[in-house]
């Protein structure tokens, strides 16, 4: 029987995706859009990234962890932790501890993804999906500070420290550094393109015609 690298299996991923309460998001447009407008975008951008991840053949579960299900229908984790950063620990681990053990595959990646990326399709997913087992997958922002979706692998999902905040991408660099893993930056317009400031808003324009 001849040795060498064993072969490399499909990908099998579940996206989370980090959600608030309805009428609690993006409160730093307040000062140009009102309060019914910026819900209605955020809700054309979450259904914009859960279409885009459904469209992703590799992506077998899609579930939101927060207050809410806005009304989608969509499985919904219930948050356990103070804050971003422990909510999405705690989130992870519990995925990779079985909670879900009644699911039809069980993941070899996870994919924690935010839900205000207006120009993101299912090609972005197929590159998160696609990052090697023994990587760790990075998307920055726009400014290349921050971190807008994360791939991770199930075997150390149980390990990794968040750091959503200020810095987030060195932060998660030095993390996937500590633990081990090779770092894959990946870089899109879908992928960087988030919704914090009005000046962004020229992003998304087609979410704002939906809404």
């Amino acid at each position: 029987m001849n040795g060498g690298t064993p072969p490399r299996l499909p990908p099998v991923c579940w996206v989370v995706i980090p959600v608030k309460a309805p009428g609690e998001g993006k409160t730093r447009l307040a000062e140009v859009l009102d309060g019914r407008q910026r819900q209605a975008l955020v809700s054309a951008m979450l259904e914009r990234v859960i279409d885009a991840a459904r469209g992703c053949k590799a992506v077998r579960r899609v579930c939101l962890v927060g207050p809410s299900d806005h009304g989608l229908g969509i499985t919904l984790l219930d948050e356990h932790g103070d804050g971003l950063n422990q909510v999405l620990f705690s989130t992870v681990r519990q995925l990779s501890e079985g909670i879900a053990s009644s699911w039809e595959a069980e993941p070899n990646r996870i994919i924690i993804a935010p839900a205000d990326l207006p120009r993101i399709d299912a090609n972005d997913f197929d590159m998160l999906a696609g990052v090697p087992g023994d990587a760790i997958g990075i998307a920055p922002d726009r400014h290349g500070t921050g971190t807008n979706a994360l791939s991770l692998p199930s075997a150390c999902t149980d390990q990794f420290t968040f750091a959503y905040g200020t810095a987030s991408f060195a932060a998660h660099r030095a993390e996937a550094e500590r633990l081990g893993y090779k770092i894959e930056v990946l870089l899109s317009a879908g992928l960087e393109k988030d919704i914090d400031e009005p000046a962004d808003l020229a992003d998304a324009t087609g979410c704002m015609q939906e809404a």
